[in-house]
């Protein structure tokens, strides 16, 4: 297994990872709010890519018999003119997706992935990363706690 960054000829790997990460949320959200549009696999893969082109980003895949297994993408988000009013606005960098395929996890890849990314972001001065994890996502909770994340905000949801 190796860590490339993106190369094109691997975006229907990229768009596979993609739903197969939003199935699996989609099978444990407890609100049933989400969903995997039939437009999902051809859209979100570009909606993403385009992010992280224009967000000072990368996309790094883990690569296993020359097929995409894994990836993350993260992302440098600029500060507005109105956040430092209550923020102290250190560099930041986002992990916007963390996906390793079903039949290959727990062989160390999304550590490896982890790992290229936050290189990345070191290098170009964060001082912290983040990254959304959803709330009903007990295994990625339990990923990001063992490799040092920690809850910071929490989303609270109700039906009315």
């Amino acid at each position: 297994m190796k860590i490339i960054e993106y190369d094109e000829k691997y975006l229907e790997d990229v768009k596979d990872l993609l739903v197969e990460l939003e199935e699996y949320i989609v099978s444990i959200d407890k609100d049933k709010l989400d969903q995997v549009h039939p437009d999902y696999r051809e859209k979100m893969a570009i909606v993403d890519l385009e992010k992280v082109k224009n967000n000072n980003g990368k996309c790094y895949l883990a690569i296993e018999k020359n097929k995409a297994v894994g990836l993350i993408m993260g992302c440098i988000f600029p500060y507005d003119e109105y956040d430092y009013l209550d923020f102290t606005c250190p560099k930041r960098g986002e992990i916007t997706e963390l996906i390793v395929s079903k039949y290959v996890r727990s062989k160390g890849i999304g550590k490896k992935l982890m790992q290229k990314m936050e290189e990345y972001f070191k290098g170009l001065g964060c001082e912290y990363i983040t990254v959304d994890v959803f709330a009903y996502n007990a295994n990625a909770i339990k990923f990001y706690d063992i490799n040092g994340y920690h809850s910071r905000m929490y989303v609270n949801i109700k039906k009315i």
